[in-house]
């Protein structure tokens, strides 16, 4: 079963480790990144991080199989690096289901909704639209911190 949906820049580190695989008893964790999806090294270095009783599975966004992750028992934690990914993953059958936004690095054209959320205005407005689907879509960098919802699109 899914429990949660992250997106985080960062994927696998220190938030996710210490504070949501034990909130959420994760037994499973999903990386659903293209990039890391082939990246031997990325992943060896991710599971360094990860207890041994979680299992870590590596997927390419578009061979996500959220329908599976969701009928199954285990509990699963999908990370997302960004914003595009989780949109592609909704659009490939990920469920209705809470979606945290983490961690998503300042840059251009980026502006502060938290400490560790900058958006783009097409950001704002993709999650906006994943809102506007049925998921529950909040900005939270730790269980112990308050959701905040997601300021509407400009």
């Amino acid at each position: 079963m899914i429990v949660l949906s992250r997106i985080d820049n960062r994927l696998i580190h220190g938030q996710v480790i210490e504070a949501w695989l034990p909130h959420l008893r994760v037994r499973r964790l999903v990386v659903a990144d293209d990039a890391t999806a082939h990246d031997l090294m990325a992943q060896a270095a991710m599971g360094l991080a990860v207890p041994e009783s979680v299992e870590v599975v590596h997927v390419a966004i578009d061979a996500l199989d959220a329908r599976a992750l969701s009928a199954d028992a285990v509990p699963t934690l999908i990370l997302f690096r960004d914003v595009s990914g989780a949109v592609r993953a909704r659009q490939h059958g990920l469920p209705d289901g809470r979606l945290t936004v983490g961690n998503v690095h300042a840059g251009p054209g980026r502006h502060a909704v938290s400490r560790s959320v900058f958006l783009t205005a097409d950001e704002a407005a993709q999650l906006d639209a994943l809102g506007a689907s049925g998921m529950d879509v909040v900005i939270q960098a730790v269980p112990s911190e308050a959701p905040l919802k997601v300021p509407r699109a400009a």
